[in-house]
């Protein structure tokens, strides 16, 4: 059956194939029947299949009763189909034209969406690109085992076809798709610029806990978007509207925005505000919002030195982070940190380096030494108040490059450097490029006076041992 449906030569062939032989059509054949009529189609003169009119040949095919037959032979079975016969079906479907609101259509997809837990990445792919609505794509995006796993093949292909239905998408529906993305670290740029477009056209009339969902890709990816030269300026328009409805929400887009690097002086004004700050202060997420302005402080005082506008009362000011960060300790035991450790420790001695040191605004170093251009390594006990160095200076008091250069004046040639071991999950998806957090900590730590010393995962899966880690360290 299946090769004389292949070699049928008109449309009513292949209809007569399966609808007079229904005891020798298979869940199989289906989906190839209906690849073969939207094959035929495309060779006929007229409208193509899914013009939507009802003329031509397309149109006339949809119409017979031989057609409806086979339709309905699929409705009926669909249910004892196999997944690869659902997933082809549906695909044949879309590609022949079928509407949506058909009932072929919405019993697949029905039997499709039932079946996501079990599908494999391919059958997830064709489903998503054949089905591309609001409805389905809430529903895989919604879907805990399809978030907890990375779907690189079927990101890439939905980037071809997003930007032409996004805006058939909801809010809702496009801030899970940003928020899968961002997860999984997928720096596709056709699919980032899709959220882009649709935040600029639609920003005025969201919600700021929507608008920081879709901003947070751009910098966890640490891409600035095509359209960055218009997005920008709107966000800060509609920040300064609703900087006050959502604190939280602002300062978390602001930060997005100062990891690419991006400083909205209008909003800064706001949010360093005492109406903002008092505001922020009665809330029950005050400390973690304090976090986020000591580190936009921070930010100002390295990176927007033309600024002139109010800054954080030093009252408010603490350090962003207190320890490593919750990936990096989850992650630990699949780090190079340990190898470097003990490459250090046998190279060095424990007393010459500080691993996990946390330094002003609050950023959390692998490993930190003391070293003049002759490759000595100074032992912490000489280092000025080396246990608390360089926290022993308040921000408050002295700006932070000033403690450190200070610091630095005390011990001649020596030079604070700091060994940054890059982890897999510090890039973004098989890419050599840093998330946005990770970059701007890079930026800082290098703007305060500290030489950064990057040590990628890339070059550290090649050492074997410590005796190489030890030569690579040298």
């Amino acid at each position: 059956m299946k090769r004389l449906i292949e070699r049928s030569r008109s449309v009513g062939e292949v209809l007569r194939w399966v609808t007079q032989n229904p005891g020798k059509v298979s869940a199989s054949h289906y989906p190839i029947a209906l690849h073969k009529l939207g094959q035929l189609l495309q060779q006929q003169p007229g409208p193509p299949a899914g013009a939507g009119d009802g003329r031509g040949p397309a149109g006339q095919v949809l119409e017979q009763p031989e057609f409806h037959a086979l339709c309905q032979a699929i409705v009926s079975g669909c249910a004892k189909f196999d997944n690869f016969s659902i997933v082809n079906c549906l695909y044949a479907a879309a590609a022949l034209g079928l509407p949506g609101e058909s009932p072929l259509v919405r019993v697949l997809e029905d039997e499709s969406r039932s079946r996501l837990g079990r599908f494999n990445q391919k059958d997830v792919s064709m489903v998503f690109s054949s089905e591309a609505n609001n409805k389905a794509l809430e529903a895989i995006f919604s879907s805990q085992l399809f978030y907890e796993n990375r779907q690189e093949r079927f990101i890439r292909s939905m980037a071809d076809w997003l930007p032409r239905k996004a805006e058939n998408l909801t809010p809702y529906t496009m801030a899970l798709i940003a928020k899968y993305v961002a997860r999984h670290r997928l720096r596709e740029p056709r699919l980032l610029d899709t959220i882009a477009n649709f935040l600029l056209k639609r920003g005025e009339q969201l919600d700021s806990k929507v608008i920081q969902k879709l901003v947070f890709p751009f910098s966890r990816m640490n891409y600035r978007p095509s359209n960055h030269g218009e997005l920008f300026p709107k966000l800060e328009a509609i920040l300064e509207q609703k900087a006050g409805s959502s604190p939280l929400a602002t300062v978390n887009i602001l930060m997005s925005m100062f990891q690419l690097s991006h400083f909205p002086q209008t909003v800064l004004h706001q949010v360093f505000s005492p109406a903002f700050i008092t505001n922020v202060m009665s809330s029950p997420y005050a400390l973690i919002v304090r976090r986020y302005l000591s580190l936009l402080d921070a930010a100002v005082e390295l990176e927007f030195r033309e600024y002139s506008g109010p800054r954080l009362d030093p009252r408010y000011r603490v350090l962003m982070f207190e320890h490593a960060l919750t990936a990096d300790e989850a992650n630990r035991k699949y780090s190079y940190k340990g190898l470097v450790a003990e490459a250090l420790r046998q190279l060095v001695g424990e007393e010459c380096y500080r691993q996990d040191e946390v330094l002003p605004p609050g950023y959390c170093t692998d490993f930190l030494l003391w070293i003049n251009r002759s490759g000595t390594v100074l032992p912490l006990s000489r280092v000025p108040a080396a246990s608390k160095a360089p926290l022993a200076t308040s921000p408050s008091t002295m700006s932070l490059r000033a403690s450190v250069l200070a610091l630095t004046s005390d011990l001649q040639d020596f030079a604070p450097v700091v060994l940054s071991v890059n982890d897999k999950w510090h890039y973004c998806q098989n890419s050599d490029i840093l998330v946005g957090s990770r970059a701007m900590r890079d930026r800082h730590l290098q703007l305060l006076g500290y030489c950064l010393v990057q040590l990628p995962y890339t070059e550290l899966e090649k050492v074997s041992g410590i005796e190489e880690a030890k030569h690579y360290l040298r």
